[in-house]
């Protein structure tokens, strides 16, 4: 019976390829290439593969180089190389920098070859899962929190909606691979923010002078949100990224490409957010050299800052669903701040509306963005 995903031999002699592919068919899905540029095509073409095992000495490009190609290429797929005896010393040495999960030497028997293919696909479902957990369970638990957070707090937490949607965005056209972090960085940007004054939040969000005393609280919200997500395992990178958010890539110029996505974004929502045109927002950031990273800027002026995709609409709130974006910021009609502009209505914010509607504690009609492909 075949496994899934599938295995990938890449071999510059067809006849060893050809045993390989007889041989193992009944237990895995098997393609081969008679070379590194040819395997390097298959990822592209008719990947992802879970297993590639590639033969050490081929012409044009030696295993160890290829395999780094594919690491870069397809980080979850596990890599085998095999080698002759005297070559043991540059597998090994291959092994132990990362870019090989295990080595074989020849003459490599068919029952060690199925072992090692089956450690590896164990390998690479382990990575496959623990990803998915962290995308699903992670993500999912990090949505509940903003979402109770933006309900306390609408203006914070509306700003990290309007920042992740934006970052998204850029990390797309960018052509980022893993994008989780970077997603789950925009999503808690803010969270240090609930050590905040109410008083303070209103003056930076209109865009008022600070006091000394209330910049130096506000500048440490980063810090404040690092901490917290630092004890929390595996949330290292996303604490890494918030901690830099507001670092110029003058002064940090190996700043990550998420933290200055994310510098990019929150600055350019700031922006906005006064009432400055977008292309004005744009403007004054490109006046700001050296802070930013020209691709960023570029990429979020070309897409109008990733409002494509939406069409405005003036809605009963009866007619609000999921998925929909607020174009400007709900206010009961006794002055309570329920959602701010740029928030994403998820199904607790429909609850929230639906318990003030029914108190008649809000407006008729509100303007929202409209998913094109929703209507």
């Amino acid at each position: 019976m075949k496994s899934d995903p599938k295995v990938l031999f890449v071999d510059d002699e067809q006849n060893i390829l050809d045993t390989y592919r007889v041989s193992l068919r009944r237990r895995f899905t098997v393609d081969t290439a008679p070379g590194p540029a040819e395997g390097l095509e298959k990822f592209r073409t008719s990947g992802p593969y879970g297993v590639v095992v590639s033969d050490l000495k081929m012409p044009g490009m030696d295993g160890i180089k290829f395999l780094k190609k594919v690491q870069e290429l397809s980080p979850d797929t596990v890599r085998v190389m095999l080698t002759g005896h005297a070559d043991v010393n540059a597998a090994i040495s291959a092994v132990n920098d990362g870019a090989v999960f295990r080595f074989l030497t020849k003459p490599s028997s068919m029952e060690e070859m199925i072992r090692t293919l089956e450690v590896a696909m164990g390998q690479y479902s382990l990575v496959i899962a623990e990803r998915e957990l962290l995308r699903g369970t992670l993500r999912g638990s990090v949505k509940v929190l903003t979402d109770i957070l933006g309900l306390v707090n609408p203006a914070a937490f509306g700003r990290s909606e309007r920042v992740r949607r934006l970052a998204t965005y850029v990390s797309q056209r960018l052509g980022l691979r893993q994008t989780l972090s970077l997603d789950l960085a925009a999503m808690l940007c803010q969270l240090g923010c609930v050590t905040l004054t109410d008083t303070v939040l209103e003056k930076v969000f209109r865009g008022e002078t600070l006091t000394p005393e209330e910049q130096q609280a506000f500048d440490m919200h980063p810090m404040v949100t690092a901490g917290m997500l630092a004890r929390i395992p595996r949330m290292g990178r996303v604490s890494e990224i918030i901690l830099h958010q507001n670092d110029s890539l003058a002064d940090t110029p190996s700043l990550s490409i998420e933290a200055r996505i994310l510098k990019v974004c929150l600055d350019y929502d700031a922006h906005t957010q006064r009432g400055m045109d977008k292309q004005d927002a744009i403007d004054a950031l490109r006046g700001r050299a050296g802070v930013y990273d020209p691709k960023v800027l570029d990429i979020l002026e070309l897409g109008t800052a990733g409002g494509d995709g939406y069409v405005r609409r003036d809605l009963e709130l009866k007619d609000l669903r999921q998925g929909m974006i607020l174009d400007e910021p709900l206010w009961s009609l006794d002055k309570v701040h329920i959602m701010a502009e740029g928030t994403e209505i998820t199904e607790t914010a429909l609850m929230r509306v639906h318990n003030f509607a029914k108190a008649q504690r809000l407006p008729g009609r509100l303007r929202v963005l409209v998913p094109v492909e929703g209507g």
